[in-house]
């Protein structure tokens, strides 16, 4: 269960009363005189993140009224936890089973800090479970956020290939899950080519992670980007570029936080998960522009630009996923700056070969509070990835649609057939928010994993009624 949030309330808990700005006047005309002119007199309209301390004659705090936005879902209530004086706290009077969920979650993701490096742990405020509030998701939620926070947070000196696949161990060991690496030149052997020219520059081996679970119902597939960091390779980008390159890997976490959530669940399903882990790195051996590289689909690829390296390695993993042909593959990736120009930070570009598939995912970003935004595979820019010496190269030459040009490369390794979702996001919070501190980010978890759960256990809603 997440830290923060308790099951004993305790005689000095205090309540917070939770309330939209349409929803205050009516709570103050319940409210004996005294209160409800403090209230007022303090100039508390129960503005999203507003606060306002009631305390009784002697001076004790017994009550606080916080303004929250039910339209933010969990992030309404998220900056709590830090906002309020270190203690125990409730909610009252009691919230709609959704409503005391989402606070929950809230609270779990407010109460996240990485501090790996620091001496001093940050301290937040402690929340008695809401009345009706859905434990299990909650945990399963937070525990998947901050997997997800940590491992983008961790700087690539310690999180590196054997790092990143130490993880995907630990997240099996928990859920009996299995996992096989292909590492270093295992991968020419075993026919994983352009993940082992991207990373064959490092001194840390490449390697391909592995992860199964499960052994009834659909074929699920997960895969994600893992370049635990970026100089760019020999087409070295300037150092501006690189200071966040740590967080290339960010899809591999979104993967493992995701398969964490299905396991923890026990959704009956057939989970793979695969993590090309690489670092694109400087040194003699570095693959260089314009190398043609072999895959493992048998496409050659032209490489018109070293910094394009994450579509190289998931073309290999996401050739080897579609082998099974399973019911459904989605791919995380810190992919293109060019999904970034388009759709700013927060918000994930969505690539879908399945048009009922993405209007789904859509439709639970929405309702999760977890958008996406869908960007075209417009076919026509296919020609821009035509080479002159080799079946397509991993870049246009021309400015212009980086993000479709990028998805439309990777759409050559999957099977039409195959339904599948690629999605190219931030992982990285530029700004403090509540309940999203500066670092990385979990985003589109909640809505894949909705997704998922719908299409194998039919929908949530449907079955609390």
């Amino acid at each position: 269960m997440p830290d923060h949030l308790t099951a004993r309330a305790g005689p000095r808990a205090v309540p917070i009363t939770p309330l939209a700005a349409g929803e205050l006047d009516g709570w103050l005309e319940g409210q004996p005189g005294p209160v409800a002119a403090w209230a007022r007199n303090t100039g508390f309209t129960a503005e999203p993140g507003s606060l306002c301390l009631l305390s009784g004659l002697d001076g004790v705090l017994e009550r606080i009224l916080a303004g929250v936005d039910p339209g933010e879902g969990p992030w309404g209530g998220a900056g709590l936890p830090s906002a309020l004086p270190h203690g125990v706290y409730k909610i009252d009077p009691p919230q709609p089973p959704r409503r005391a969920t989402e606070l929950a979650l809230g609270w779990a993701l407010g109460s996240y800090a990485f501090s790996r490096y620091k001496k001093d742990e940050p301290r937040f405020a402690t929340l008695v479970w809401p009345k009706g509030a859905d434990r299990a998701a909650v945990g399963r939620v937070a525990a998947a956020t901050h997997l997800v926070r940590d491992l983008i947070n961790t700087p690539a000196g310690d999180m590196g290939p054997a790092e990143l696949a130490g993880a995907a161990r630990q997240l099996a060991r928990a859920h009996k899950a299995r996992v096989s690496v292909t590492l270093g030149d295992q991968l020419l052997k075993k026919n994983y080519p352009a993940i082992h020219a991207v990373g064959r520059a490092s001194a840390r081996a490449p390697r391909l992670v592995d992860l199964r679970w499960g052994t009834k119902g659909p074929r699920i597939t997960l895969v994600g980007k893992g370049v635990c960091f970026d100089s760019g390779g020999l087409d070295l980008k300037p150092s501006s570029a690189m200071l966040l390159m740590k967080k290339d890997m960010g899809g591999a976490a979104h993967a493992l936080g995701l398969a964490g959530m299905i396991m923890a669940a026990e959704l009956p399903l057939r989970l793979r998960v695969l993590i090309p882990a690489v670092e694109n790195s400087v040194s003699g051996d570095a693959f260089r522009p314009l190398d043609v590289l072999s895959t493992r689909k048998g496409l050659t690829v032209e490489v018109g630009n070293t910094d394009a390296e994450g579509r190289l390695i998931l073309c290999d993993a996401l050739a080897e996923a579609d082998r099974e042909k399973p019911a459904l593959i989605v791919d995380f990736a810190t992919l293109t700056g060019a999904a970034r120009t388009a759709l700013g930070a927060d918000l994930p570009a969505l690539f879908c070969n399945d048009d009922a598939l993405a209007a789904e995912l859509l439709e639970h970003g929405t309702a999760e509070h977890d958008p996406l935004w869908r960007l075209p595979l417009h076919r026509p820019y296919r020609q821009l990835l035509d080479s002159k010496v080799a079946d397509l190269s991993n870049v246009s030459e021309g400015p212009y649609a980086g993000a479709i040009t990028a998805a439309l490369f990777l759409a050559e390794f999957v099977g039409p057939e195959t339904p599948w979702a690629h999605i190219d996001l931030m992982a990285w919070n530029r700004s403090a928010r509540p309940g999203r501190p500066v670092g990385g980010e979990a985003m589109s978890l909640r809505a894949v994993y909705a997704l998922i759960e719908q299409r194998v256990r039919g929908n949530p809603e449907d079955r609390r009624r």
